[in-house]
């Protein structure tokens, strides 16, 4: 497995054992970590605090994100890939996109590359949450979540 998407199931697993939310991000800058996050909407009642959004909050100012890759666990939502585009991040690899197409058309549609490494892994994790709690899920991404 990428060793990136490695650390960023790192994070997802950190988030869910803190009773949130099992989605991580790392941020990467010629081959180094330079941000990494999960979701902590639950645990700081925070309710835009997703793990790209935390994983970029902990890069602090870069300057410039052209040489950048966000990888995320899951496909990131419109939000995140709002973010992506509002920092000119050109990549975005993302551990699974069966959960939630997310962003995936929009950010395409603004020039950044997509990339879904479809892992098991990554989508046994976020099924496994979904099914144990589908009104979290629903109230986190609520377009993407199952009716």
């Amino acid at each position: 497995m990428d060793p990136f998407m490695v650390e960023a199931l790192a994070e997802a697993r950190q988030g869910l054992a803190e009773g949130g939310v099992p989605i991580g991000a790392v941020l990467v800058r010629d081959g180094v970590i330079i941000g990494r996050g999960h979701n902590g909407r639950v645990q700081e009642g925070n309710p835009i605090l997703h793990a790209e959004i935390a994983c970029l909050r902990n890069a602090g100012r870069i300057g410039d994100y052209r040489n950048t890759v966000l990888y995320s666990t899951c496909m990131p939502c419109f939000l995140c890939g709002g973010a992506v585009v509002q920092f000119g991040i050109p990549r975005v690899v993302a551990g699974e996109a069966r959960t939630g197409r997310g962003s995936w058309d929009w950010l395409k549609s603004h020039g950044v590359e997509v990339v879904d490494l479809d892992l098991d892994e990554c989508w046994q994790l976020m099924q496994g949450f979904v099914g144990r709690h589908p009104a979290l899920w629903a109230e986190d991404c609520g377009a993407f979540a199952p009716r």
